[in-house]
C-alpha cells in the first residue's frame, strides 16, 4: 500500500523535500537549543511572515522577500543586542512582534488572508512544484556544507563564547553567520510545516535527542533520525488519513518526545547527562 503511493509524483517531491528540510532543522536545531535559542525559529518564521506579506503586496516572489527580510531583521536584532545589552529572550520578543504586526498591517492594506497565505501559515508541502523541490534540496546542500566546514567553531561558540573569543575565534562573524544560517534554514522549511510550526520542527527532535545523553555526534544523528521518520510518516499518514501533513508530522514528533519521557520515567532510558563535545 505505502509502495503504491510512492508512485505519485506529488508525495515523491514532498518525500525528498520533507526529508532535506528535516535534516536541516535537525542540525540548526542542535545549536539552536543548546544555545537557549530555542523560539527563535519562532521569531524568524514571524519575521518571514511580515516578508511574505511585503512579496504578495509588491507583486515579487514571496519566499524571496521573506528571505531578504528574515535576514536583515534577524542581522539588525543581533546587531541591537550586542549594542544595547538587550537579553536574548527580548531580543527574540521583539523579532517576533515586529514581524507579526508588520504582516498583519500588510495584508489589512492588501486586501486580507488569500489561499496563497493560508500555505504558508499553515504549510503545504504536497502542492510544491518540481522548481521548488529542487530549490529546497540545492539550499539544503549548501547548509549542511556549511554546517559541516564550521561544525568545530560553532560547537566552540555554542558551549563557550567567551573562550570561544580568548582562543581567538572571530565570534562576532561566527554570530552574524549563525543567523544567517539560521534565517534561510526556517525560510526553506516554510513549505513543510508553515510559519506557525516550524519552530516544532527545529526544536522538538532536538529535545528527544539530548534525552538520550549522548555525545554531540550521536545526539545529532539521534535528531535527524527522529526528524526524518516524523517527517516520512506524518506525509504517508496524512495522505491515507486525509490529515493535514504539517500538523500531523508536529504531532508524530511530540508523541516520541512523550514516549522518550516515559521511557527515561520508568528507567527504560538511563538519566540525562551533561551533552558530551565530542566533535
Amino acid at each position: 500500500m505505502v509502495l503504491e503511493i510512492l508512485g505519485y509524483s506529488f508525495i515523491q517531491k514532498g518525500l525528498v523535500a520533507g526529508v532535506a528540510i528535516a535534516i536541516i532543522c535537525s542540525m540548526m536545531g542542535v545549536f539552536l537549543v543548546l544555545r537557549r535559542y530555542s523560539l527563535f525559529g519562532d521569531a524568524l518564521s514571524h519575521m518571514a511572515f511580515g516578508g511574505i506579506s511585503v512579496g504578495m503586496l509588491a507583486g515579487v516572489y514571496p519566499l524571496w522577500t521573506a528571505f531578504a527580510v528574515s535576514v536583515l531583521g534577524a542581522l539588525g536584532i543581533t546587531k541591537l543586542r550586542k549594542s544595547t545589552k538587550i537579553s536574548g529572550d527580548a531580543a527574540i520578543a521583539v523579532l517576533l512582534v515586529s514581524g507579526f504586526g508588520m504582516g498583519v498591517l500588510l495584508i489589512s492594506i492588501s486586501g486580507g488572508f488569500k489561499v496563497d497565505l493560508f500555505s504558508f501559515l499553515f504549510g503545504s508541502i504536497l502542492l510544491i512544484s518540481t522548481e521548488d523541490t529542487l530549490l529546497i534540496v540545492g539550499i539544503s546542500a549548501g547548509i549542511i556544507a556549511v554546517l559541516s566546514v564550521l561544525r568545530k567553531q560553532l560547537l566552540h561558540f555554542t558551549f563557550d563564547e567567551e573562550q570561544a573569543k580568548v582562543n581567538g575565534l572571530n565570534v562576532d562573524r561566527l554570530n552574524y553567520i549563525f543567523v544567517i544560517l539560521a534565517s534561510v534554514t526556517v525560510i526553506t522549511s516554510m513549505r513543510l510545516v508553515g510559519v506557525l510550526l516550524i519552530s516544532a520542527l527545529i526544536v522538538l527532535p532536538n529535545i528527544t535527542s539530548i534525552m538520550f545523553g549522548k555525545s554531540f555526534k550521536k545526539t545529532v544523528a539521534i535528531s535527524v533520525s527522529i526528524s526524518v521518520f516524523s517527517v516520512v510518516t506524518g506525509i504517508i499518514a496524512s495522505y491515507y488519513l486525509d490529515l493535514a501533513p504539517s500538523g500531523t508530522i508536529v504531532m508524530i514528533s511530540v508523541a516520541i518526545l512523550v514516549g522518550v519521557l516515559i521511557a527515561k520515567y520508568f528507567g527504560v532510558i538511563g538519566r540525562t547527562r551533561e551533552l558530551q563535545v565530542k566533535s
